[in-house]
This record gives structure tokens, sequence and C-alpha cells, in this order.
């Protein structure tokens, strides 16, 4: 059984965990294995942070983040549940949770979302991007968010990048020289059903990230009431 500490227990090498996850999965992984990129009624999802770990569970899901647009409720009451579940049936299989948040950010004057993981959510350097609202000013920056993410002990992911104004041949070595820790390689832009990754992004922004020493994630972007699913 695997149980997700509370949120002000988390260390360092959660980050760790995670990056050894990354380092092995591939178009499969999402979304039977490993889902980092979903989103509940906190933020502009229609599952409740209670159902969309019970469906977690009922998938099977290994390993995985809620990424509610500027707020860590939703990954709260979800720990909390996490919690409550493993005291009450030792029995159970449970998918490992980490800390995740979706931060609307500039990168060079694009509009662009990252993804921040494996972070502590009480840090100061991460609550100004937790209240609910996308960042303005200086804070929008994606050079500020990425090391603020970092500050907080997380990893920082382009979302989506080929949904974007500028081409993710563009903007991946942007976010690069920023710091940025990975990109959202195994991603269904077309919304297919049932869900697999969009090949040809898919191949160039895994090449993208080779060559600029990237991690590569995996994510469905529920919004919808299936985990299956984008809508």
């Amino acid at each position: 059984m695997i149980v997700s500490p509370p949120a002000n227990q988390l260390k360092a090498q959660d980050s760790d965990s995670l990056k050894q996850v990354w380092e092995s999965i591939g178009a499969d992984s999402c979304p039977h294995t490993y889902n980092f990129h979903m989103h509940t009624i906190c933020s502009d999802g229609q599952l409740t942070p209670l159902a969309l770990m019970q469906q977690a569970v009922n998938i099977g899901l290994k390993g995985m983040a809620i990424t509610d647009h500027h707020s860590v409720r939703g990954y709260l009451e979800a720990q909390d549940w996490l919690v409550r579940v493993a005291q009450q049936s030792e029995q159970t299989s449970l998918p490992h949770l980490w800390t995740g948040v979706e931060i609307t950010a500039s990168l060079e004057g694009v509009e662009v979302h990252i993804l921040g993981y494996g972070f502590a959510p009480e840090n100061l350097a991460i609550k100004p991007y937790l209240q609910g609202k996308s960042p303005t000013g200086e804070n929008a920056a994606a050079k500020r968010v990425i090391a603020s993410i970092h500050q907080a002990g997380g990893l920082a992911v382009l979302a989506h990048p080929s949904r974007y104004r500028r081409p993710a041949r563009e903007l991946i070595p942007l976010a690069a020289c920023f710091g940025i820790d990975g990109v959202e390689a195994y991603y269904a832009y077309t919304n297919p059903q049932p869900w697999q990754t969009s090949s040809v992004q898919t191949k160039q922004v895994k090449q993208l990230a080779l060559e600029y020493n990237l991690f590569t994630t995996c994510g469905t972007d529920t919004h919808g009431l299936d985990l299956l699913r984008r809508i």
C-alpha cells in the first residue's frame, strides 16, 4: 500500500520519487497507470476531489497529481481522503498522490500554463500562486513561476506545449532557459475516445525534451466527469 504523506510532512525526496516515475513512463502509461494532469470543482473541473479519488482507485492508478488552477484545495481534500481510507483498510491499494497545481504564466509574451509538482504548499514562495486566480504583473513571468515552484521544493513542467500561439519548437527552448524541468509530452490534443496521446505532437515534444534534457510527463487534463478523458 502506498500512501502520500500529509501536506505538512512533504520532503524533498518526494520530488526525487517523481523524477524516477517520469523516467519510466511512456505513451501507454496514461490514463491507466499514471496521470499528472486533472481538475476538480476546486477550479474548472466537474469532479469533486472525493469522486476523483474514487475513480483513480477504481482505475488502478499507481501515481497521480491533481492540478487545479491556482489552488491546492482539491489536493488537500484528496489527501485527507487517502489518509482516512488507509487507516480504515490496510488491504486497499492506493495511488501515490503528489502535490500539483496549474499556473497561468507569460513566457516571452505568450500565455502558457506551467504545472508544478511535488512542492510544499505551505512554502511562502508558492503561496502567491495558490490564491484561486491567475497571477499578474511580475508574478506572472514564467521565469518567476518556475523559480517559485523550485523554491517550494517542486518541479515545473510546461503543460500541453503544442497548444499555444507559438510552436513548441520555440517555446520549449525558452522555458528550458528559465529552468523548466519537464514538458507534457503525452497529451491528447483532439480528445479522442478512448484516450491516446497525439502521435505527431508527442514525437516532436519528446525530441525537444531529449535535446534540452527535460523530463517527459503524461496527463489527461480531465475537466469532465471521466478521468479517462479530457472532457
